[in-house]
Formats: structure tokens, C-alpha cells, sequence
């Protein structure tokens, strides 16, 4: 550093009152300027955000479930797994991988089988909807064929995949895809039991396609 350097150590200006006080200002005026820009910023993003929300579209749909005729407002984005859940109350059909992996959340639209996390709901004006509620015609009345075929077999676990592949097996059955063990495997491959019941799924679905076909 040279002796004409205003900073220097032991240089009278750069050690003055003056000279402080001028630093002091510069310092300030970055930080204040720095503050006043971002400011607007930051307040901006909440309010965006806000926006946002608001606009969401939404769409009026009708549609069947399980018999009923429904007439709902719904957000675009909306499942039919979460209009049925939480739109319904019919909680049979169950929330697993939310991404169409597991088969969880399988209900029947128009007799075939559809993941309902993987479904918008605006999409199915006019449908007819069947869920594991509907399958039974009363809390008192008999069982679906695959539903007792199930209990028979002891074809579940701790029973959270239990609807989807009821439901999965029902639409399988409907298809014509259940001609033998290993077609059944195949047709029911994208249905998770993380308890692996597979070998007694697949007698329970063999029991009811052959009382259908008698």
C-alpha cells in the first residue's frame, strides 16, 4: 500500500472524524438501498401466490356413484380418488402411491377399471361410477361373489389393498381376462399386496369367475 493511500495505516485523513463519518454514510446508504429494493419483492411473492389460488378453475360435473346421481363444483386438478373420498365420504377406495403404482385406489367407470388417483374427476361427465361400496346392494343384502370369494380364500392381510383389488378382480372378471391363473396374474399385475396374498387373491378370483360362469 502506498503513502498516498487515503487509508493507509496512520495517514491523518483516513483516520479523521471526517473520514469516518463519510464511510459510516456510504455504508448506510448501500444498506438502506439494498432494503428498499428488496423489499417490494419480497411482499410481491405472498401476493402472487394468493392470486394464484384464487384463480384455480373450477368446473361443474355430473356423474353416477354407486346408483346416486351427483352434481358437484369442483377444482380442475381434482381426483376422482379425492372427489370420492373427501367429496362423497365413500373412503373404501383407499389412497396409497397417489401416483397409479400400486392399484389401490382402482373403481370401476363404465364397467372397466381405472386408477382414480390417475383420473380427474371433470373428465367424467355422464359416468356411471362403481366403488367397493357399491358392489353389494345393501349393508344387509349378500355379498359380491369376488367379496365372499375373498373371505373364503383368505385372501387378504392387514386389508389396505383389499378394495382396490376386489374392485381390480370384479373389472378383470367383466373383461374376460380371467381364463386361467397365470391371465389373472397378468390382468391384476398392477394391484400391490405388500402382504403378498397373491397365490390367495388369485384362487379368489378364479372361485367367483367360475360361480359367475355357472
Amino acid at each position: 500500500m502506498s503513502p498516498e493511500d487515503p487509508h493507509a495505516a496512520g495517514n491523518p485523513e483516513a483516520d479523521s472524524p471526517t473520514a469516518h463519518s463519510r464511510r459510516t454514510f456510504l455504508a448506510a446508504s448501500a444498506v438502506s438501498g439494498a432494503v428498499a429494493v428488496a423489499g417490494p419483492v419480497l411482499d410481491a411473492e405472498p401476493a402472487a401466490a394468493g392470486t394464484a389460488e384464487a384463480a384455480a378453475p373450477s368446473s361443474r360435473v355430473s356423474l353416477t356413484v354407486n346408483g346416486t346421481r351427483h352434481t358437484v363444483t369442483v377444482d380442475n386438478r381434482t381426483s376422482l380418488l379425492d372427489l370420492l373420498r373427501e367429496h362423497f365420504g365413500l373412503v373404501g377406495t383407499k389412497k396409497g402411491c397417489d401416483a397409479g403404482a400400486c392399484g389401490a385406489c382402482t373403481v370401476l367407470v363404465d364397467g372397466r377399471r381405472v386408477n382414480g388417483c390417475l383420473t380427474l374427476a371433470v373428465r367424467l361427465e355422464g359416468a356411471q361410477v362403481t366403488t367397493i361400496e357399491g358392489l353389494s346392494p345393501g349393508d344387509n343384502g349378500p355379498l359380491h361373489p369376488l367379496q365372499q370369494a375373498f373371505i373364503d380364500q383368505d385372501a387378504f392381510q392387514c386389508g389396505y389393498c383389499t378394495p382396490g383389488q376386489i374392485m381390480s378382480g370384479v373389472g378383470c372378471i367383466q373383461e374376460g381376462h380371467a381364463g386361467s391363473p397365470a391371465e389373472i396374474r397378468e390382468w391384476m399385475s398392477g394391484n400391490i399386496c405388500r402382504c403378498g396374498c397373491y397365490v390367495k387373491i388369485v384362487r379368489a378370483v378364479e372361485q367367483a369367475t367360475t360361480r359367475k360362469g355357472h
